[in-house]
C-alpha cells in the first residue's frame, strides 16, 4: 500500500504521475530526451543504463519496466538480465561496458567518477555527450527509483504488464503514459 493516496490501480511511478501532473510533464520530457531521442549510443544502449542503475536501487518497477524497454529495442532480453548481473560479461560494447561503471559510479555516489573512468571510456569511443548523457540518466534514474520507492508504489510483479509497457516505452517513448486505465490491483510489493 502507498505511503499517500495514489491513485488506485496506476502501477510504480505512473501512480505519482497521475497524482501530480503537473511534476510528471517535466520528468516525462527528462526521461524521454534522455532515452528515446536521437543519439549517438542507441536507444537500447540507454535503456540498458537506466535499467542497471534501477537493478543497483533494487527498484522493480523501474528495472523491469527499461528492462522491457531494452529488450524491444535490442531484441534480447537475455542481455538485459547479463547486464544487471554481471555488465563485465555481457554481450555489449567495450565502451557501453565503461559508460556502465560510470553508471554504477554515479549510482553510489556521483563523486566517485574519476578522471580515469572518463579516460577509460573516451580510449573506448565514448564522445563528451554520451558521459554527459551517462551520468545523467543514472542521477535521474536515481531520483525516479527513489520517487518510486518512496511513495511506496504498487509495483506488481506480471511480466506481461512490464512487457507491454516496455513495447510502448519503446516504440512511442515517454511523453504519454504507457499505462492510461488503472491496471487491476493486485498488490504486491
Amino acid at each position: 500500500m502507498a505511503h499517500i493516496n495514489l491513485p488506485e490501480g496506476f502501477p510504480g511511478i505512473s501512480g505519482g504521475f497521475v497524482f501530480r501532473p503537473e511534476t510528471a510533464k517535466p520528468m516525462r520530457e527528462l526521461a524521454h530526451v534522455l532515452l528515446h531521442q536521437p543519439n549517438s549510443l542507441t536507444s537500447g544502449e540507454r535503456e540498458l543504463i537506466a535499467t542497471y542503475v534501477s537493478s543497483r536501487n533494487d527498484c522493480h518497477f523501474c528495472q523491469s519496466s527499461h528492462g522491457a524497454a531494452a529488450a524491444c529495442h535490442l531484441g534480447d532480453a537475455t542481455v538485459v538480465e547479463q547486464v544487471k548481473t554481471d555488465f563485465m560479461a555481457a554481450p555489449v560494447s567495450d565502451k557501453l561496458k565503461a559508460l556502465l561503471k560510470i553508471a554504477g559510479k554515479v549510482q553510489q555516489d556521483g563523486k566517485l567518477v574519476t578522471a580515469g573512468d572518463v579516460d577509460a571510456a573516451r580510449k573506448l569511443g565514448a564522445t563528451d555527450i554520451e558521459i554527459h548523457d551517462t551520468v545523467l540518466i543514472a542521477a535521474a534514474f536515481c531520483m525516479f527509483n527513489r520517487y518510486v520507492d518512496g511513495l511506496g508504489t504498487w509495483q506488481p510483479r506480471d511480466p506481461a504488464m512490464y512487457a507491454q509497457m516496455g513495447k510502448h516505452l519503446a516504440e512511442e517513448g515517454y511523453k504519454e503514459p504507457s499505462i492510461r486505465q488503472p491496471v487491476e490491483a493486485v498488490h504486491s510489493s
